[in-house]
């Protein structure tokens, strides 16, 4: 059994800052990926960045190039997500997932690729 459970949601202004984290039990996620999405309200969940405990294969969606970095402690099985110039349109759920057998962005991006996820936690970006 395999739990991920996502903290750092919060409330933050426009230009802001936040870091989520992401903890991974129930199993060695030596050589597997973790990523992040995010769903916000009436919209189709949408991959934001993942990492594999190597650091390869990391990779970001569109909207967050530049702005987010995600990054991991593997002594901590957890997986952060450090998001900084926060705009209203990164309002969010934001969910963990982890292991994806792809090998290339199209693989990390496709949400039917990855195996389990998190609750999620809420990322509120106010203008």
């Amino acid at each position: 059994q395999v739990q991920l459970v996502e903290s750092g949601g919060d409330l933050v202004q426009a230009g802001g800052s936040l870091r989520l984290s992401c903890a991974a039990s129930g199993r060695t996620f030596s050589s597997d990926a973790m990523g992040w999405f995010r769903q916000a309200p009436g919209k189709e969940r949408e991959f934001v960045a993942s990492i594999r405990w190597s650091g390869r294969n990391i990779y970001y969606g569109v909207s967050v190039t530049g702005r987010f970095r995600i990054s991991r402690d593997n002594a901590k099985n957890t997986v952060y997500l450090q998001m900084n110039s926060l705009k209203p349109e990164d309002t969010a759920v934001y969910y963990c997932a982890a292991d994806n057998a792809g090998a290339n962005y199209v693989d990390f991006v496709a949400e039917e690729r990855w195996e389990y996820w998190g609750q999620g936690t809420q990322v509120t970006v106010s203008s």
